[in-house]
C-alpha cells in the first residue's frame, strides 16, 4: 500500500474517498496525527500529517519514529513524502520540484534508529542511496503521465530548524555539495529504510535559500506561503496519478 507523509502545505489530500481515521499507536508513541485511510480510485492509501493537525509540530518535535513505524503496521509498503525546501542551486527556484536522490544531514538531538534502547543489537543500514530508486522513478513516471515538469536528482541537506539558516550557512551547504535544504528529510528517510519500506521525497521549491535570489538580503514567509499553496495543486495531480499507476 501506498502512504503518503504530507509537509507545510498539504496536510490533508482531498482525493481520498471513503476515508476514516486510525489511532496509529506504536511502541515509540503517537504519530503526529490519527493516519487517514482512504481511496483513491480503486487503491487503498494511507495519509498522515507529518507536523500534526493544525501544523502544531515543529520540525525537531516531530516523532519520526512513531510515524514510520504507525505507517508500516498500517500496512504501508511504499512512502511518498512531500517536503517544502529552499533551493540552493540556480536551476531549482520557487516553484520547482524535485524528486531527489542522496541527502546530507545536518541535525541533531533526534531519535535517529529504532536500534536503539534494553535489548537492541547495533545493527547498520546501507544508506549509499537513501531513496528507494524504484519509487523513485515512479514518481517521475507518474509526473510525466499528468504531463508535469519534475527535476530527477539533487542532494537535500536536512536542517534542524525551527528557524531558517543564515546566508552563511547557506554557502557552506552548498560547498558540500547541497541543493535543496529542508527541516524534516532526516531522519524519516533513515528510519523508514530501518524499517524496510521503500521511501522517496517529492520537494517543493518554495523560495531560495538565504542569501539566494531574491532571497539575498531576506525571505518573504507570505511569498513561500503563496508558492507551496500554488505549487501543491501540481503536487496532488502527481500524488493521485502515482496511487492509480
Amino acid at each position: 500500500m501506498l502512504a503518503i507523509i504530507g509537509g507545510s502545505g498539504l496536510t490533508q489530500l482531498s482525493s481520498l474517498t471513503g476515508t476514516r481515521r486510525i489511532p496509529g499507536r506504536t511502541a515509540f508513541g503517537e504519530p503526529s496525527s490519527p493516519l487517514t485511510l482512504g481511496r483513491i480510485g480503486a487503491r487503498e492509501v494511507l495519509f498522515l500529517a507529518r507536523h500534526g493537525d493544525g501544523h502544531r509540530l515543529a520540525p525537531h518535535e516531530i516523532n519520526y519514529r512513531a510515524n514510520i513505524q504507525a505507517l508500516k503496521d498500517a500496512g504501508a509498503v511504499r512512502i511518498a513524502a512531500v517536503a517544502t525546501v529552499g533551493g540552493i542551486r540556480a536551476a531549482f527556484g520557487p516553484g520547482t520540484l524535485v524528486v531527489p536522490d542522496q541527502i546530507i544531514d545536518y541535525t541533531w538531538g533526534r531519535a535517529a534508529t529504532y536500534f536503539q534502547g534494553p535489548g537492541a543489537t547495533v545493527t547498520h543500514i546501507d544508506f549509499t542511496e537513501p531513496y528507494s530508486a524504484t519509487l523513485r522513478r515512479s514518481i517521475l513516471a507518474a509526473a510525466a503521465a499528468c504531463g508535469e515538469t519534475v527535476a530527477d536528482g539533487g542532494c537535500y541537506g536536512a536542517t534542524q530548524g525551527p528557524r531558517l539558516e543564515t546566508a552563511a550557512e547557506i554557502i557552506r551547504m552548498e560547498r558540500d555539495g547541497t541543493d535543496l535544504v529542508g527541516m524534516t528529510g532526516m531522519p524519516e528517510a533513515a528510519l523508514a529504510r530501518e524499517a524496510g519500506l521503500e521511501y522517496a521525497t517529492i520537494a517543493v521549491v518554495a523560495n531560495h535559500a538565504a542569501g539566494k535570489g531574491d532571497s539575498a538580503h531576506a525571505i518573504s514567509l507570505p511569498a513561500i506561503e503563496a508558492v507551496v499553496e500554488q505549487t501543491m495543486q501540481r503536487v496532488r495531480r502527481i500524488l493521485e496519478k502515482l496511487a492509480t499507476a
